[in-house]
This record gives structure tokens, C-alpha cells and sequence, in this order.
């Protein structure tokens, strides 16, 4: 239902904007990415009715792209079985016809954050792509990276061996490999996924020591294991894990690494592959989902949904850099919650002059201030330590936010807290968030915001001979000598970049799901009513269904509400003389009634129900109907129009150039025999002109003409006739009855019948006031029992009487002639005739003279018909004529 209703609103809203977002928001194991996947999948469902095969390949690539990007950037925890470990927004394009066309998605968590979060603490994080391989893994592929599956034999992943999930690794994997094929990776590139997750796992099991001064690796045989899957070379992979080469001035040493740094360069070297390869993923789906050429003046607006799925609030039993970072990230996305729909939203009810009583709600931008505030917040404080020259630590660290922070309400320590032993000296911190206070462990924090990625690993993967790895590590064509700018720390990397997260949410239309957890267990059947009510509080539903209550859930200015729904009134309809539009809108609303659920601010209208508004598009809907129709028939009369003074002028050129070509065949006939009357034969040697065409057609209308002229004017309806069933039954029945005269009236040349069928005609004469009569015959009826019966027929030029002629000619059915849509006939020497009428109820009759002769009378009848309806000016009646066999079964019509 969310979701329904969620895209039956944008719908209605796409009139007026073309960007949206949806926001699922919740704390981690809450189920924002599965509603993620709900939205995608319905976006899938509902889209490209016409089965486009580019739009079906879109979509096919969105919905296998969140199987990936989970595989590698979702990791299983102590709560949850797919967290996810980095913040994706993906935006979808859609066509003018609401189909996706492509998409982008932004990685929010960049550079070295990344490293951190994903890597860091493999007591609580277990990357899910590396329970795919061991366990999904064939044995042949698995041989190929010099694994085995099991989880012990890898000091990354062996506290996590044991870790409970419900999920199908191997069918996983599949899916995983399955889904890279469809998006579009080469099967080298997967080769090449595969290795670089193989040389992390081989990386963690290295072990250095100290040899006198010289730093060693106790099993050296991993190192060409990892070189051979880098493709590089093993001493060279050697060297960048025990030294780090130094250039000061002009002048490069090789610094040795200390048993500690060695170890800590090894996991910043395994962090930054694992990030590496990641963003390559993100990049490489991009390049093919992205909307290549598209105009919109030829393809029309382009609409864009972007679906935001990131991590959510965390609480930890140890808490430290990597939690202050994501829960950072919720107060922004909170704050940003607030802003739009409690803050803004009261605001413009106020400066729109709505009466309004404000709702109060908690602000949390005082916190977000807290952590992000130049100079004074605790990046600021962290960067700061970090850039110091010297020996700097995390306690150093606290003891700085403690003298600049010690006033701050969400913000206190041990130091100045003295009594809340809960906190440790030196060690812990604890901030007020919107969600729960959280207690922060400074531990590692100076050593995971600074970027402790040697330039020697950047060099030794830049010159790999593998071309995916190499395109991973652009950086690393730079010589030791060229002098670099200080990177930035990895807080402020994750400060820029939620800023610019916010910014784009900002600059759409947000729709917001809230995810609740029921339970800390990972059961679906528990429910604990503490636990959830402690977040619906933190997230402001409370505060947010007070407003949305006490508020209007549309809101449109005037301008573009006339624009949408003015076809629903007739004072608006197509344009208003009002004196604004707001009075316009007032207008319209009275005419539907709905004034008492409206209120009309100073430049918008605001619509308290949903209701309303679905009305209004109903209406708007039914009349659109009727608008394009019209439009229709008014271009279809545009090019009927363009079509008549085409054909016009186009005869008119065609008589003015038969006038030319007659012209000068007569001016050129005129010049041969100009001088005959001199010459010796009189003009017997000059040769003729070839005449134009026209000139036949001119001679054949003249020859015509002159033949009508000689036949009597009472005999031409005849010849009329016999004309018409000559073209309709030439060469498909012999006898036409062409070379007798017709008589028409067949029944009342009959001396036997005068007595009795005169006076029946003339009463029907004056009863339905026909002027002529077109056809008489006796005939023999078939029923629908296969019995005969001997009936008449009598067609005037309105209607077709059957009779009764043992009754005196009784009127037994009368058919009106408009009411004839066809005549068939067979091409035999039976007098078999169909009438087809409108209501099906066909009258079947056959033909029958008298005369010992049997004269065929279908051409008459054929011919008499046709002439009729053909003459009528009024163009009331058409009828079709059929020819073929009429038993069994009607023909096959020939003509029409």
C-alpha cells in the first residue's frame, strides 16, 4: 500500500515537477534495503506495458545491480544478516511515457571511509562476497585462487565462521555471477573480481617479524601467491610490504617498516583494494545503465526517482570511528526530515497565511552543528589533530574536545562528568543523539582519519599487468619525486560527501519510508512494544503525523493548478476573464464543490484531503478525453483540408496541361497542313502527329455522347441499369438477360394478376408514398425449415414488401430499402437471391418466370438495384453486392 500510494501521488505530481526521492530511513537491521528492493522491483512491475526490449534490458540490469552492489558492499553483523556497509542513491530515468531509460548510482562513501567502515573491527563486520566464494565456489575455481572453504584458515574472516545466518551462500554466488553476466561484465573481469577478493583473504594471513633490523615475512610462499593473483612480481609485492620508499629533496630511501607498521600497512593495502574494487563495480554499471543521446525536444521530459538505501543508526557495545560516521550520517538525513516536512512545512502555512497552530518538535541541527561546525565542531577538532606535527593520540584528541566542547548539552566525558562511571578516563565520549545517547571509544580515531596508504602500494598496482587492476589505480603513474597535495581526511571526505548527499535530496521531492525493527533477536515472530515505540519517538512520526493531520497533503500555486484542471469548469475552460487566477481556481472549486475542503493561501491553493484530489483527476481524466477527440477532428479536418486543395490543385493542373497537350497537337496538326491545298497530292504525304491520350479519352466521351443522343430519352433508365449489371456480373454469370427488354413490374403485366396486385400496389402507393416501382416477381421462398413456398416479391424505391399471392397479395414483411445492406446471388443458372438486412434476417427467395421460357431475371434485378442506389443523390442508401455460391454457405463477396 506505501508503495502504491506513494507512485499514485507522483503521478499526480509529475505535472508540476520531474524529481523525486525516496528516503528509507530507520536503524540498521530495520529493512531499508529490502523496501529498497520493493520500490525497484515495483518501478519494474508496473513499467513498459508495450514490452520494449531496451526498456525490458534497463530494467533487468537496475534490478540485477542491487544483487551485486549487496554482495560486496553489504556485510553480515552480530544483528543483522545484510547491513549495509555504504550508502547508495541510485537515480532513475524515466521517458515521457514513464518507462526507465537508464540510471546513475552514487557511492556516498568515499575514499578512505570506505576503508575504514568496511575493514575495520572483523569482530563485528563479515563481508557477505567472501562467504559467497568459499561456499559457492567450485573446487575448480577455488584451486585456481589457492583457497579452501574453510572460514579458520583466514585470519580476516575466522572469528566469523561461526556466525548464524539463514542465507544460501552457494545459490548466492550463483546469483552473484549470474547478475554480473547480464549487467555486462566480461567473463575476465569476473576472473579478475574473484582474484583481487582471493589476494585480500591471502594478505591477512601474512605474518612479518623482525630479523636483527631487517624486517622479514615468516611465509613467504603467500607473497607469490598474492603477486601471482595481482599479476605482479613477487619481490616486488615484498618490498612494498616491508619498506616504504621516502623522497627528501632530490634524494629516495628505502625506509625499513617496523614489525607494527608492516601490519598496518598490509590492512590499509587489503582496505584500499577492497575500495578499489568496489567504486570500479559502481563505475563499470554505470557506463551501462547511464542514458546515452537523449534529447529532451525529441524524446520529450525526462523524470527522475532516485531511491536512496545507506545505513542505518548504530549502537555497538564498542563504538568508535566508524559508527560516529554513519550516525553522523542520520542526524543529516533526519535533519533533512525536518526541514522539509516539519519545519518548512509550518513556515509556509504561515507565510502563506493559513491559520496555523504551531506543533512543537525537537530540532536536532544542534547536533549536526555539534560534529560538522567549522572550526568548533569534532571533524574540526579531529583534522586538527591529525595535521599537528608530532606525536599526537587519541587521548590528546579527547582532552581537546573536552576544552572546547565541555559547555556543549549533548556533548560530555568522563573528565566532565566525574560521576557517571559509565565512561572510561581518557577513552570514551558520549553524544546526545536524536535517536539515543551513543558512547564513542576515541580509540583509533587519529589513525583511521589520516590516509595511511603508502604511495608503494599505488605504484606496485598501477604497474600490474592486469590492464582492470592497473585502470583501478590511476594515481600510481605519479614518480615518488612529484610532490602531491595532503589528501583529505577521511571525516571530511564523509562530511563533503554527505553534504552533497543532502544538497541532492534537497533539490528533489523527497518521499520518506520509515523502516521500524520489532526486535534486537533477527526473529520475525517477536514484536517488542518498548523497542518500537522508542523509535517511532526518534524519528519525529509522532510530531510528523500531528502535522500532516492539522495540515493540507496538496499544495500547488495557482498558476499551475489552473493549468492542470481548468478543462474541469466552463468559466476556465479554455481560458478565464477573471480578474486573477486565484480567483480562477476559487471558480472552479465552487463549481465542484469542494470549497469546504480548500484553503486559498496568498500565491498557492492548499487541498486538505486526498480525496479532493483524486476527484479532480478523475475529472480532469474523463475530460481529457473529450479534449483530444476534439483535437482529433479538428487536425483530421486540417488534413482532409490539405488534401482537398492538393487533389484540387493537382486536376487543376492536370486540365490545364490535357488543355496544352490538345492545344498543341492541333496547333501542331494545323502547321503540317497549313499549305496542303498547294501541294501535288494534296497533303497525302504528310504524316499525322501522334496524338496525346487525352484526346482519345476526349473522342471516346465524344462518341459516347453522340450515342446516348440517338436513343430515346424513356430508354435510357434502362440502359443505366444494364450497364451497372453488366460491370458487377461480367464474367462470372452467363446469362444477364441483357439482350431483352426488362419489364420491371413483372407481376402486374400479368392479365391474371391485374384484378388483384393493382389495387394492393396502389394502396401501398398512397400508404408510403413511394414514387416508382423498381421490381415485381413471382419467387419461391425457402425457410428456415428447407420448406418452399410460392410468395412475391415488390420493391419500390422505399421499400421491399414480400406478399402472399394466394391471399390476394397480402402483405406478409416489409423491408426498408435503407434498411438492405447487401445482395447476394450465384453464379449458376439457379435465380437464387439473398437479401441481407441489418437486424440478420435475411430473406432468401429464387427467381421464377411463368413463361415457358424461364427467362433469367437476376441481371435485371442485379442492374435495377444498383442503378437506384447509385442515383440516389441523398446518399441515404448503400448496399453491397456478393457473387458466388449460395449453398451451403454465403460467399465470399466480390464486389463492393
Amino acid at each position: 500500500m506505501i508503495y502504491r500510494d506513494f507512485f499514485k501521488k507522483n503521478k499526480i505530481s509529475s505535472w508540476f515537477i520531474c524529481y523525486f526521492a525516496v528516503v528509507s530511513s530507520g536503524e540498521s537491521g530495520a529493512g531499508k534495503t529490502e523496501a529498497s528492493k520493493y520500490i525497484m522491483k515495483y518501478i519494474a512491475a508496473i513499467t513498459n506495458p508495450s514490452q520494449r526490449a531496451e526498456v525490458e534490458r534497463v530494467k533487468n540490469i537496475l534490478l540485477k545491480s542491487n544483487c551485486v552492489l549487496e554482495a560486496f558492499g553489504n556485510a553480515r553483523t552480530n544483528r543483522n544478516d545484510n547491513s549495509s556497509r555504504f550508502g547508495k542513491y541510485m537515480d532513475i530515468n524515466f521517458d515521457f511515457k514513464g518507462d526507465p531509460i537508464g540510471g546513475h548510482i552514487n557511492n556516498y562513501l568515499l575514499e578512505k571511509v570506505l576503508e575504514d567502515i568496511w575493514f575495520f573491527d572483523w569482530c563485528l563486520f563479515f563481508k557477505i562476497l567472501f562467504a559467497q566464494l568459499l561456499q559457492g565456489g567450485s573446487d575448480q575455481i577455488l584451486r585456481s585462487l589457492h583457497l579452501q572453504k574453510d572460514f579458520s584458515a583466514y585470519n580476516y574472516i575466522r572469528t566469523r565462521g561461526q556466525l548464524k545466518c539463514s542465507i544460501n551462500d552457494g545459490a548466492e554466488f550463483k546469483a552473484v555471477a549470474d547478475a554480473m553476466k547480464v549487467i555486462g561484465f566480461k567473463s575476465e573481469e569476473i576472473q579478475t573480481v574473484y582474484k583481487i577478493l582471493a589476494a585480500i583473504l591471502h594478505l591477512g594471513n601474512l605474518k612479518f617479524s623482525v630479523d636483527g633490523d631487517t624486517p622479514v615475512i615468516e611465509n613467504g610462499k603467500v607473497v607469490s601467491i598474492i603477486a601471482d593473483l595481482l599479476s605482479t612480481k613477487s619481490d616486488m609485492v615484498e618490498k612494498a610490504l616491508l619498506f616504504r620508499t621516502v623522497a627528501t629533496g632530490r634524494d629516495v630511501i628505502d625506509k625499513q617498516h617496523t614489525e607494527q607498521e608492516a601490519t598496518y600497512g598490509r590492512d590499509a593495502f587489503a582496505k584500499a583494494i577492497y575500495e578499489r574494487l568496489f567504486c570500479w563495480i559502481v563505475t563499470r554499471i554505470n557506463n551501462v545503465i547511464e542514458v546515452k543521446n537523449y534529447d529532451t525536444t525529441i524524446h520529450g521530459k525526462n523524470t527522475v526517482i532516485g531511491v536512496l538505501d545507506i545505513y542505518g543508526f548504530e549502537i555497538f557495545d564498542n563504538n568508535s570511528f566508524e559508527q560516529f560516521c554513519i550516525n553522523y550520517c542520520n542526524e543529516k538525513l533526519q535533519q533533512l526530515f525536518i526541514q522539509l516536512v516539519l519545519k518548512q512545512e509550518q513556515e509556509e502555512y504561515q507565510r502563506e497565511g493559513i491559520p496555523w497552530k504551531h506543533i512543537d518538535y525537537f530540532n536536532n541541527q544542534i547536533i549536526v552543528d555539534l560534529v560538522e561546525q567549522q572550526h568548533k565542531g569534532i571533524i574540526a577538532i579531529l583534522d586538527d589533530a591529525c595535521m599537528n606535527v608530532g606525536k599526537v593520540t587519541d587521548e590528546m584528541f579527547l582532552e581537546a574536545l573536552n576544552s572546547k566542547l565541555g559547555k556543549h548539552a549533548h556533548f560530555s566525558s568522563r573528565k566532565l562528568c566525574a560521576a557517571d562511571k559509565i565512561l572510561e578516563f581518557d577513552r570514551d565520549f558520549r553524544i546526545k543523539h536524536y535517536a539515543g545517547d551513543v558512547i564513542y571509544s576515541v580509540t583509533g580515531f587519529i589513525d583511521k582519519n589520516k590516509d595511511t596508504l603508502f604511495q608503494d602500494f599505488k605504484r606496485l598496482m598501477y604497474n600490474s599487468s592486469n590492464s582492470v587492476l592497473k585502470m583501478m589505480w590511476p594515481e600510481g603513474k605519479l614518480s615518488i619525486t612529484e610532490v602531491t597535495k595532503r589528501p583529505l581526511t577521511a571525516a571530511t571526505l564523509f562530511k563533503n560527501s554527505m553534504i552533497a548527499l543532502v544538497d541532492n535530496l534537497a533539490s528533489k521531492e523527497p518521499y520518506y519510508v520509515r523502516c521500524i525493527k520489532p526486535n534486537d533477536k533477527k526473529s520475525s515472530q517477536l514484536f517488542d512494544e518498548q523497542r518500537c515505540r522508542h523509535q517511532v519517538e526518534y524519528l519525529g512520526l509522532l510530531e510528523n503525523v500531528r502535522v500532516r493531520r492539522a495540515g493540507f497533503a496538496y499544495r500547488q500555486t495557482y498558476e499551475k493548478f489552473l493549468h492542470r484542471y481548468k478543462m474541469v469548469s466552463e468559466f476556465t475552460w479554455p481560458n478565464h476573464d477573471l480578474p486573477s487566477d486565484k480567483e480562477a481556481v476559487k471558480k472552479l472549486i465552487e463549481c465542484c464543490g469542494f470549497q469546504n475542503d480548500v484553503a486559498y493561501g496568498k500565491t498557492k491553493i492548499f487541498i486538505r484531503t486526498p480525496r479532493t484530489l483524486f476527484t479532480l483527476e478523475e475529472l480532469h481524466a474523463k475530460m481529457l478525453v473529450g479534449i483530444v477527440l476534439f483535437l482529433q477532428k479538428v487536425w483530421r479536418g486540417t488534413l482532409a483540408r490539405l488534401r482537398y486543395k492538393r487533389t484540387r490543385a493537382a486536376l487543376t493542373i492536370i486540365r490545364h496541361y490535357r488543355r496544352y497537350k490538345v492545344k498543341s497537337y492541333i496547333c501542331e496538326v494545323s502547321r503540317r497542313f497549313h499549305n496542303v491545298k498547294s501541294m501535288k497530292d494534296y497533303g497525302k504525304h504528310v504524316k499525322w502527329p501522334i496524338p496525346p491520350k487525352v484526346l482519345y479519352f476526349l473522342f471516346f466521351r465524344w462518341r459516347a455522347n453522340v450515342l446516348i443522343k440517338s436513343i430515346p430519352p424513356e430508354d435510357l433508365p434502362q440502359l443505366r441499369a444494364k450497364v451497372a449489371a453488366m460491370e458487377l456480373l461480367k464474367g462470372h454469370r452467363a446469362d444477364m438477360g441483357l439482350q431483352r427488354a426488362w419489364e420491371g413490374n413483372y407481376i402486374a403485366s400479368v392479365s391474371a394478376n391485374t384484378g388483384s396486385f393493382i389495387p394492393v400496389a396502389n394502396e401501398l402507393k398512397k400508404k408510403d408514398k413511394y414514387m416508382n416501382v423498381l421490381f415485381s416477381c413471382h419467387v419461391r421462398k425457402v425457410n428456415r425449415f428447407s420448406k418452399v413456398e410460392d410468395r412475391a416479391i415488390f420493391i419500390t424505391d422505399r421499400h421491399l414488401y414480400k406478399m402472399d399471392p394466394m391471399k390476394h397479395y397480402k402483405v406478409m414483411k416489409t423491408i426498408p430499402l435503407y434498411n438492405l445492406t447487401g445482395l447476394s446471388v450465384s453464379n449458376g443458372k439457379d435465380q437464387l437471391v439473398v437479401f441481407h438486412t441489418k437486424d440478420n434476417k435475411d430473406l432468401i427467395v429464387c427467381l421464377f418466370s411463368s413463361q415457358p421460357s424461364n427467362e433469367s431475371r437476376i441481371g435485371e434485378l442485379v442492374g435495377v438495384l444498383a442503378h437506384h442506389f447509385r442515383s440516389n443523390s441523398s446518399n441515404r442508401y448503400r448496399c453491397v453486392f456478393h457473387l458466388g455460391t449460395c449453398a451451403p454457405r454465403l460467399p465470399e463477396p466480390y464486389f463492393a
